[in-house]
């Protein structure tokens, strides 16, 4: 093997890329038909794993240990065990001399539930293709990504080349809840001199996120027959006074003077959403229960602490003010997401090359985008001292109905990753 000596031209990327476009697309295809719902990433992991061994990678498997991680500032309490449920991390070590610098490479195979599956217009599981668009759940959010940087290990290795460093393409699970996977692999000693995440982007690089707190509120009325329904207290309605009472923290969030400075220029970047609510018991019974579930978006610098106790006593002030307070009990808890927001510095070596490269290719520099969600990006920022942000393709529908990808989008990633891995890590000429 022998070192090259400058990065491989854009002619040959390209041209790598697009001859792996048939294979990449049929690798979409079969990782979406792979349902990865929370608790069942398994059998699309295992695809993952047979892919990173085609690769020539060396193949390492784990279970989150739930011990290990669970007194991390980056933890989040788990929504159910992890028994069965693996990473699955690809190792290159390179053959010949290492020259470059070492890339972590991640991806998340879990997915989010699908709604309602007649809204769908063919089943959310059932990859379909149309035009340049991949349909179905999970594509863009983020198979495509792991499928993109699958794809651009796999051009240079066609071209002749290994990257002259270490490379980890990391595969994990729990990022749309917990992050608790990509936590994990960070406290197992996987790190790097950089980290990529091909998340969703439009082929923009990100700037920042916010941080992502989930919490429970439970509430318990007090039960009469329908009939004389004025007599009691609905659970479910007084969920609903207290959740319209967190609206009003939203709001003022959302103000321009309470903005954090990455996210004035947007329109609404805080949301608490109401994503669940579970309460009644009978239709001729006012409630006795109510459960919702909120997910609450903040600025970065501020941490997870300090956003329950704002939250929980915004809680307390409604509980105190309502009229029938004596006779109603609300508990709030904490599972899933809590997670920090952060800001990327745009100046650092890492962000300078990723945008390079993508103008190289592109002749157009990429947008900078600040994410109003959040994603592992923070387990490498905030707690591994790693450079790290998210630069991934088009798609739409993301979390909705009929999500897609755009496969060319897919395959220009892919060509930015190749030219970047060529660049960040070096190559060694394969004999």
């Amino acid at each position: 093997m022998e070192k090259q000596q400058e990065p491989l031209q854009r002619g040959e990327i390209l041209g790598a890329v697009e001859a792996l476009r048939e294979e990449a697309v049929s690798k979409l295809s079969e990782l979406v038909s792979y349902p990865s719902l929370l608790g069942q990433e398994a059998e699309a992991q295992a695809a993952v794993a047979r892919t990173f061994k085609q690769l020539g990678l060396e193949v390492e498997q784990f279970e989150v240990d739930k011990e290990k991680i669970r007194h991390h500032p980056g933890y989040s309490p788990s929504l159910i065990e992890y028994k069965g449920r693996d990473n699955v991390v690809g190792v290159h070590q390179p053959k010949g001399p290492v020259q470059g610098r070492s890339l972590i490479l991640n991806g998340h195979i879990d997915v989010v539930p699908v709604g309602h599956p007649k809204l769908w217009s063919t089943p959310p599981f059932q990859p379909r293709v149309v035009g340049d668009r991949l349909y179905g759940r999970g594509a863009a959010d983020m198979k495509a990504g792991i499928v993109a940087y699958m794809t651009a290990f796999t051009a240079l290795r066609n071209l002749g080349y290994e990257p002259a460093a270490t490379v980890y393409l990391q595969s994990v699970i729990e990022e749309e809840c917990t992050g608790n996977g990509a936590l994990a692999c960070l406290v197992e000693g996987y790190t790097a001199d950089a980290a990529l995440i091909p998340e969703p982007s439009d082929e923009g690089v990100m700037s920042a996120q916010l941080g992502v707190l989930w919490l429970s509120i439970e509430v318990f009325g007090i039960p009469v027959h329908a009939a004389q329904a004025q007599e009691g207290i609905s659970a479910t309605a007084y969920a609903q006074y207290l959740v319209e009472q967190l609206r009003e923290l939203e709001r003022a969030w959302n103000e321009p003077s309470a903005r954090h400075p990455v996210y004035c220029n947007h329109t609404h970047p805080i949301n608490f959403n109401l994503g669940r609510i579970e309460g009644g018991e009978w239709p001729s019974s006012v409630p006795t229960h109510c459960k919702v579930d909120v997910r609450i978006g903040y600025y970065p610098g501020k941490k997870a602490a300090q956003v329950k106790a704002e939250i929980e006593e915004v809680l307390r002030q409604a509980h105190a003010s309502h009229p029938q307070a004596a006779a109603l009990q609300y508990e709030v808890g904490y599972g899933g997401f809590q997670g920090d927001g952060l800001v990327v510095d745009m100046e650092q070596p890492l962000i300078a090359m990723l945008m390079g490269c993508h103008s190289d290719l592109w002749e157009r520099q990429p947008a900078q985008r600040a994410f109003t969600a959040t994603t592992d990006v923070k387990f490498f920022h905030l707690y591994g001292s790693i450079p790290s942000t998210c630069y991934g393709p088009s798609g739409s529908s993301i979390h909705g109905i009929d999500e897609w990808v755009s496969i060319d989008s897919m395959q220009r990633v892919a060509a930015v990753y190749a030219l970047f891995i060529a660049r960040w890590c070096g190559l060694n000429r394969l004999h």
